[in-house]
């Protein structure tokens, strides 16, 4: 950790989509949250996620008054995963803070999470206590998730804490040491451990704009989470197979003891049906299995960049 003598340089990294309702909003509730931190220096990294109305015309504006700010424009969309790693990899600060435009996640926090920072912690979790603000259905499943993947992979993601935290370098510069191109951050943030600490807070409700990841994103999202971090779904069908097998040698068993004592029977047609039916579903689902870690591996070896930049802007000097 740099010397609290000299004034840290705190980066500020998010990710832009489609939000050019709250730029300024953004930008104004950003600008005041500096101004009540005089004893840091900021940057904040604004990254265009190929967005199709005017968010990146607005940050470039925003760019050419603010020498802290700093745009990266992307070549199309690469989703946010990507587009956070990028605002994370142009980043120099002492600590780098990733949050979203919509500021669901309040900039207020980032006066408490520097407070621990200097205190010790090298990674500081914004834990959220509330999350009234959100669906019924997006709280359930947000739960759900947390409570499968925890389960079945060894690797604790902490439940109810986003991307929203405060990163010392060194655990950046850890980051920027995995090289996968699938990436589930909340799993990368939490498999680079470090000293933690953690703030609590209610998130607020979404002022602008719309949530960008629909129920059928979310449902890829977890299953790209239990995928880069558990091989369980893939060791369970071991097991299926085995019970499978015993299941099937003791029928065979008992149709043959049935076939010496009563004679030769009929087999119903309906029964056999039914029990075709149901491993070919399940030989299905142990294929769909197999090919999403079939599909990772196949990206993997491409070793495509994981983001292209078209441009940077930025006044700095």
């Amino acid at each position: 950790m740099k010397d609290m003598a000299q004034r840290p340089l705190v980066s500020i990294v998010t990710p832009f989509f489609n939000e050019g309702g709250g730029v300024k909003h953004f930008y104004q509730v950003m600008a005041q949250t500096m101004e009540k931190l005089p004893d840091f220096d900021f940057e904040i990294v604004c990254v265009d996620d190929g967005s199709r109305d005017n968010t990146l015309e607005q940050l470039i504006a925003i760019s050419k008054t603010d020498p802290r700010v700093t745009v990266l424009e992307f070549s199309r969309n690469f989703g946010k995963e990507p587009a956070m790693t990028a605002g994370i990899d142009a980043t120099s600060g002492d600590c780098v803070i990733p949050i979203d435009a919509d500021l669901q996640d309040p900039p207020a926090l980032i006066a408490e999470m520097l407070k621990k920072w200097q205190e010790g912690a090298e990674v500081v979790l914004a834990k959220r206590v509330d999350r009234s603000t959100d669906s019924y259905a997006k709280r359930t499943t947000a739960l759900m998730f947390y409570r499968l993947h925890n389960t079945l992979s060894g690797l604790q993601i902490p439940e109810n804490v986003g991307d929203f935290r405060l990163m010392d370098r060194v655990v950046v510069d850890a980051l920027k040491q995995l090289p996968e191109r699938q990436r589930f951050m909340k799993g990368l943030f939490a498999w680079v451990g470090f000293k933690t600490a953690t703030v609590e807070y209610v998130r607020d409700a979404r002022l602008v704009g719309d949530s960008k990841f629909s129920g059928w994103k979310l449902w890829n999202f977890a299953i790209e989470g239990i995928t880069s971090f558990s091989l369980v779904p893939l060791k369970v069908w071991t097991y299926v197979g085995g019970i499978g097998a015993l299941f099937a040698f003791c029928y065979a068993v008992l149709v043959i003891i049935k076939t010496l004592v009563f004679g030769i029977d009929v087999p119903g047609y309906a029964s056999l049906l039914v029990v075709i039916l149901f491993f070919g579903s399940l030989q299905l689902i142990c294929l769909g299995v197999l090919g999403e870690y079939i599909g990772r591996i196949y990206f993997e070896s491409k070793q495509r960049p994981l983001y292209l930049i078209r441009k940077r802007y930025s006044s700095k000097a």
